[in-house]
């Protein structure tokens, strides 16, 4: 099911109806509603007609309704039963292909609790039938899938075979590259290639992942049969799959050759197109004079199979060299995948304010990498088998840079911090590091700052500025000209790192500075672990900071001073947003 997919909401009755409004306002322009009165009949056109069904049914009724209809579990659209209560939402078919995901969705609008009996979501671990889904990996068959997963999930010993290391998501211990093939009693094996290295007398699931690139030059008009034979013969010569073909590549004066094209059309390949200036730049083995003054280029084949595979991991290799027929060439580039490094802010503190992207990424990490605090916090989160590598306080740079390391070697990675990853944390100095080689992605997450102003009313209700005062990594005087800044230009302060043991002078003299443009009832807030259990929020003034309201503060305390413009409202600290409101009455309608 993909986010554009429609979903088949069976409503039979007024409560489920009601509902079925309620995932229609949630998922705009996704949601059809069936309301016939022949609710099997209304579900099987579900079926068959959207991506995705939710039906406001008992399940066996579901079952019983769709049994005549049940195709593979791999095309089926995914079912989800939510019963008449309003309780439960139960994923019925298709877990692992979207099924799992909807009831999730499902109760996060209805508030109802999701049911999940897939074996592999029960475990916390990958489920086969997906594993590397997401980076586009293709099962090569599945009827080993089931025998393999049992073997996976009753902890016996699994073979791990893969041709690359991609940035796949964490298996069990006892699946293991390092399992000996005459104990193994499974094998899990990633491969472009066509033949497995021995006759297999153990259950064999084999991905195929999207490695490969052919690239094709031909002469004008040549046929697509022939232009298909030579290309299903350089596989097969290769011993390749074309399963894991991911694109088909040429010059861009063939971009209009219909014999290339519908050659990758048969085949169910995109088509890249590169301009003669950009390949002629790319080394090949086969270059040719006469290939050069034809089309401007000296490769066609071998340079827009690499530079397409380059464009698309952390570089390329040749391993099909160019081949010829009467009218075209072809060769094939296999791409070096590329790691993934996720930038994870857990939020404030409490579990139910931490993103769901944030605990998803997570859950797809096979390294997590962190301040051994914060790693405590969502060790229950990590699936078994993901390498966690914790270091203490003042060890950020060495976290970046093993975060980087392990996603350059081809992990996928999880960096993660308190509040939002690039506020004060780990993205920055990971950034610093990390070149075009990896991927990178960012979880938005709730900040120390932002839960501290719920927590004390609304001090950041106009323009604000954040400064640490920590002068660790930035010169006293730095932040002394950041402060008066801000003090001039009358905006609420958020003070990150306000106080320590060894730092206690520091908060004293922004605080005086921020005086001499302030008046001394101006709002003053600290809150101390926001979000968190022993959390402590304390709402006073800017004198009585200054006069001993200080003490209080330490590193775990983040404290919003407030501008010119911010008061105290029925104990909570407001700033107001600077318009002046009116009331409808004052209005005039022409």
């Amino acid at each position: 099911m993909t986010d554009s997919a429609p979903i088949g909401v069976i409503a039979a009755t007024e409560r489920g109806r009601t509902a079925a409004a309620r995932l229609a306002a949630a998922w705009p322009g996704r949601v059809r509603t069936f309301t016939e009165d022949r609710a099997g009949e209304a579900l099987r056109a579900a079926f068959a007609e959207c991506g995705a069904v939710v039906a406001f049914l008992a399940v066996g009724a579901a079952v019983r309704a769709l049994a005549p209809v049940l195709g593979d579990k791999h095309t089926d659209p995914p079912v989800v039963c939510v019963d008449e209560a309003l309780q439960h939402a139960v994923a019925v078919l298709g877990g692992h292909h979207g099924g799992n995901d909807l009831a999730s969705g499902v109760a996060g609008v209805l508030g109802c609790q999701p049911v999940v009996t897939t074996a592999s979501d029960a475990a916390s671990t990958a489920a086969l039938d997906s594993y590397g889904a997401d980076l586009g990996f293709a099962v090569a068959d599945p009827a080993p899938l089931a025998s393999a997963g049992a073997a996976l999930l009753s902890g016996r010993p699994v073979r791990v075979e893969s041709d690359q290391a991609w940035p796949l998501p964490p298996l069990p211990p006892n699946a293991s590259p390092q399992t000996p093939p005459e104990s193994a009693a499974a094998v899990l094996r990633v491969t472009d290639r066509t033949a497995p290295p021995c006759a297999e007398t153990v259950p064999a699931v084999t991905y195929r992942p999207p490695s490969l690139v052919v690239g094709v030059g031909s002469a004008r008009g040549a046929a697509a049969e022939e232009v298909g034979a030579l290309i299903d013969a350089s596989l097969d010569e290769a011993g390749l799959a074309p399963a894991s073909v991911r694109a088909l590549a040429t010059v861009d004066v063939k971009a209009d050759e219909e014999g290339i094209l519908r050659a990758a059309r048969d085949r169910g390949w995109p088509v890249r197109v590169f301009a003669a200036a950009d390949l002629a730049g790319v080394e090949v083995p086969n270059p040719s004079e006469a290939v050069r003054a034809e089309v401007g280029t000296p490769s066609v084949a071998e340079a827009a199979a690499l530079r397409a595979a380059a464009d698309d991991g952390a570089g390329a290799d040749l391993v099909a060299a160019k081949r010829k027929s009467a009218n075209a060439t072809a060769a094939v580039a296999r791409l070096r995948p590329r790691g993934r490094l996720a930038l994870v802010g857990l939020g404030p503190g409490a579990r139910d304010l931490a993103a769901p992207r944030a605990l998803a990424e997570l859950h797809r990490a096979s390294v997590v990498v962190g301040l051994d605090q914060y790693l405590d916090q969502v060790r229950d989160l990590l699936r078994p088998g993901t390498r966690v590598l914790a270091s203490g306080l003042g060890q950020e740079e060495e976290r970046a840079r093993t975060a980087v390391g392990e996603a350059r070697a081809g992990a996928a990675v999880a960096l993660i911090g308190s509040g939002d990853a690039g506020v004060y944390a780990m993205a920055s100095p990971a950034l610093d590091f990390a070149g075009a080689d990896i991927d990178v992605v960012g979880v938005p997450g709730i900040t120390a700052a932002v839960a501290a102003a719920h927590r004390l009313g609304a001090p950041l209700g106009h323009d604000h500025a954040y400064i640490s005062l920590s002068d660790l990594h930035t010169p006293w005087e730095a932040i002394e000209r950041r402060v008066r800044a801000a003090a001039e230009g009358d905006f609420t302060v958020c003070f990150y790192n306000p106080r320590s043991r060894r730092r206690d002078w520091q908060l004293p003299e922004a605080l005086d500075i921020l005086a001499r443009h302030r008046p001394p009832q101006t709002p003053v807030g600290h809150v101390r672990n926001a979000a968190r259990d022993d959390e402590r929020a304390v709402v006073t003034t800017l004198q009585a900071m200054r006069e001993g309201g200080a003490e209080d503060v330490d590193m775990y305390t983040v404290v919003l001073v407030g501008s010119s413009a911010s008061r105290t409202v029925a104990g909570r600290f407001v700033t107001p947003r600077g318009y002046t409101w009116r009331s409808a009455a004052d209005e005039t309608v022409p």
